[in-house]
């Protein structure tokens, strides 16, 4: 193991050549012998009875195999698709799960809801079939709007007020009290927009049945195929886990929307089966923009009160989540303890009192989307904390300053359930300062306004928890697995080395920085070590990558195997040099003693060559490890946004931005660059340009990149990116997690530099040239 490639080197991305060369395998490229295809039959209705349906004109045509619908699901005992996370609600009743069947039987809840499955001999073919089924719907009312719903027709038999849970977390006395007697209270009614994750690579699957074996295999674009094939197994009873393979290959980008079972793949597997073939669907664009889990979609009023030093005495959130037409598979927890519990932000702030209403629409499922309530949480906090400096006048990074909390008071437990275990967010700020040139932003506005223009800064500190642990803890607030990963790491005769994660790759670089992190524990080459991930047939278990957990939690686990593989590669050498192992030491790869050394390759040889060898040790040399976290991890940081706003149009043009961030120790600095750079760009998406709409009738309006506007290469500026380190205490490697931040500090940096220019209390994002014109216009 070189320095070049250790621990702490921007080693290049060994997995980008297959990519860039066009010669990944993504699930679309593969194919099976026999394979059918399938397409969906669709409800065009955003809530409708369904009524008959005639599929014999479709039947007719040459090369269809099969049309089924949900009846036949029903028929054949498949179970509902589960929510994975139990909410309670305040009065300690459980949250109201509304059926979720794999195909709709006899009502569709949103737009692009799947009843059907068409499967034939080519896509061409099924198309022209599913078109020729002609089905009775009887149209009702919908339900669309988040902030009605409560108030508007019953979608679900026995879900009273649409409501699928009233939450509650904090001390809802003792923050009204203070709020009553604060020196000053900061309001804000906030909505946080609906997204839609827009993953380069549409979703994907191939069912495929061995009829001798009884034996199901699933390839599928899945960022977590274990809790795939453990919800397809236990709750769906596609199979025993022993007869079913979840296999997701090559995946291109999930940002959360590839953690959830859907109900295609849940159908083309069961269909499977029923035709004898294997059966293939991928999504067009279209029907991801309809059926993808979809993000975000709060509405909030939120109050923070201040003494008269400017000091937090309290806060009081109360939001209404949109969770869409079903409770997707972590639906239930993101609105609310992925949300709730991060509203102490980095400050002192003694009271906090957050209560959530989780109610149903008849909307795409809403879920996960990078960040996956930190976002949510850190645009109501620090909108709040910007308003209130401008409320009475002081600096927003001075009001920041004077409520941050101090290393000195770390481990910290907040109001909202969470031990920060360290940081130092001071060090961020300043180091923001002085990268973003804050002191010479008069200067600047000046010049802009010489130029037509309107240039604002905005400032967003953020913190977010990452790498959700421990299970236990997790299981008692309503998660329906633990939360650990596993990881095995195998030494092969000749010394080459073979890891096996249950974390997934599908962007974030696991092929580099999992090796380098191997390479570097047992000091053997980086170019010897293999990754190997996304095969329930090949890696034992594990629970995917979500949350930024990836190096946190499946990283540790990889180093606990490691450190296995040392142990007992020690007691190897200590035979080979005839010594005892409490004499031996290792590093860089070296087992030594006295004046003698050995490789770990030639300890490797010999454990699979035992021609001499200790007694009572097991040859070989592979060790597995699951590693399950004390305590979330939580990167935090200051981004700095600056925006000029053309006064005649109101276009907003983002010309600068900082990101400074806490990760702890960093693996690779480039991946981290790049993770960050991305997450900003997101972020600075949905402030300025992503909006899902649907119109009253429930018909998505936003179904295309001609209605629905992606941030572009010019939309913005080259990033500044810096860090500062303050190493996780509680996991080996004393990592953080890098790959939501971006998209959770940006958001409010931008709209808090878009208010800055305009002099205006709030705008609601997408801050678009349109909304950004009319504020101009009210002055």
């Amino acid at each position: 193991m070189s320095e070049a490639t250790g621990i702490g080197a921007s080693v290049k991305r060994r997995e980008d050549l297959r990519f860039i060369t066009g010669s990944g395998t993504y699930t679309d490229d593969m194919n099976q012998p026999g394979q059918a295809y399938a397409v969906f039959l669709r409800s065009p209705y955003a809530r409708a009875k369904i009524g008959a349906i005639d599929s014999s004109e479709a039947m007719a045509i040459e090369g269809v195999l099969a049309v089924y619908t949900g009846q036949d699901t029903a028929a054949d005992g498949l179970g509902d698709i589960p929510c994975g996370w139990l909410v309670k609600s305040k009065d300690g009743s459980d949250m109201v799960a509304a059926p979720h069947p794999p195909l709709a039987v006899t009502q569709t809840n949103y737009v692009g809801e799947p009843y059907g499955i068409v499967i034939a001999e080519s896509v061409a073919v099924a198309k022209q079939a599913a078109e020729a089924v002609t089905t009775e719907f009887t149209e009702l009312n919908a339900v669309v709007d988040v902030a009605s719903a409560a108030q508007s027709e019953q979608i679900h038999e026995g879900v009273v007020d649409n409501l699928a849970y009233d939450w509650e977390l904090g001390e809802k006395a003792a923050t009204e009290a203070a709020l009553a007697s604060a020196a000053h209270v900061t309001e804000l009614d906030i909505i946080n927009n609906r997204l839609i994750p827009n993953a380069i690579e549409p979703r994907a699957a191939i069912g495929c049945h061995d009829r001798v074996a009884d034996h199901f295999t699933l390839y599928t674009t899945s960022q977590n195929p274990h809790l795939e094939r453990l919800i397809l197994s236990a709750f769906v009873k596609i199979a025993p886990e022993h007869k079913l393979r979840i296999v997701s290959p090559d995946v291109g980008g999930g940002f959360g929307s590839k953690i959830f079972v859907y109900a295609e793949e849940t159908a083309v597997i069961w269909a499977s089966k029923k035709v004898g073939r294997p059966v293939k669907w991928t999504a067009e664009r279209g029907e991801s923009f309809l059926a993808d889990a979809h993000g975000r979609d709060h509405v909030t009023h939120a109050e923070l009160g201040l003494d008269a030093d400017g000091r937090f005495v309290a806060l009081k959130v109360r939001t209404t989540a949109n969770l869409g037409a079903y409770l997707s598979t972590f639906g239930a927890a993101v609105p609310t303890y992925l949300y709730g519990t991060l509203m102490a932000g980095q400050y002192k702030t003694p009271n906090i009192y957050v209560e959530v209403q989780g109610v149903y629409t008849n909307t795409a499922p809403v879920d996960a989307y990078r960040g996956a309530g930190r976002p949510e949480a850190t645009y109501v906090v620090e909108r709040l904390v910007e308003t209130a400096a401008r409320e009475l006048g002081k600096d927003p990074t001075d009001l920041r300053r004077m409520n941050m909390i101090q290393p000195g008071d770390f481990p910290y437990e907040t109001p909202v359930a969470l031990v920060y275990d360290t940081g130092d967010y001071e060090a961020s700020l300043d180091k923001a300062l002085e990268h973003s040139d804050y002191q010479g932003i008069d200067a600047r506005r000046v010049e802009a306004r010489e130029r037509g223009k309107r240039r604002g800064i905005g400032f967003a500190c953020y913190i977010e928890a990452c790498g959700l642990a421990p299970s236990q803890l997790a299981i008692q607030l309503g998660a329906g697995v633990g939360l650990y990963e596993s990881g095995e790491v195998r030494m092969h005769p000749t010394g080459s080395v073979t890891v096996f994660t249950g974390s997934h790759s599908h962007g974030q670089g696991h092929e580099t920085t999992f090796a380098q992190v191997v390479s570097t524990k047992l000091g053997v080459p980086f170019e010897d070590v293999e990754i190997v991930h996304g095969d329930t047939g090949r890696v034992e278990f594990g629970l995917g990558t979500y949350g930024s957990r990836s190096l946190a939690v499946g990283g540790s686990a990889l180093v606990m195997a490691s450190e296995k593989i040392i142990a007992k590669a020690r007691i190897i050498a200590a035979h080979m040099m005839e010594t005892e192992a409490d004499n031996v030491t290792f590093a860089d790869g070296v087992f030594s003693s006295s004046n003698q050394q050995v490789t770990i390759q030639e300890v490797a040889f010999a454990a699979y060559v035992p021609a001499d060898y200790p007694e009572d040790l097991e040859p070989g040399l592979s060790e597995k490890a699951f590693y399950d976290p004390e305590n979330f991890t939580y990167p935090a940081g200051t981004h700095v946004a600056e925006v000029e706003i053309d006064e005649t149009t109101g276009v907003v043009e983002l010309v600068n931005f900082v990101a400074v961030d806490d990760f702890g120790h960093i693996v690779n600095p480039m991946i981290v660059d790049g993770q960050v750079h991305g997450g900003v760009a997101q972020g600075v998406g949905q402030a300025l340009l992503e909006h899902g709409i649907y119109d009253e009738n429930g018909q998505l309006l936003t179904g295309s990149f001609m209605d629905y506007c992606m941030p572009r290469a010019d939309d913005l500026p080259d990033f500044t990116v810096d860090t500062t380190v303050t190493p996780c205490t509680h996991n080996p490697l004393g990592v953080k997690g890098c790959g939501e931040a971006g998209a959770i500090g940006s958001p409010a940096a931008v709209m808090n530099a878009i208010t800055d220019a305009l002099g205006v209390k709030d705008i609601s994002m997408p801050a678009t040239s349109e909304k950004v014109w009319r504020a101009l216009r009210r002055e």
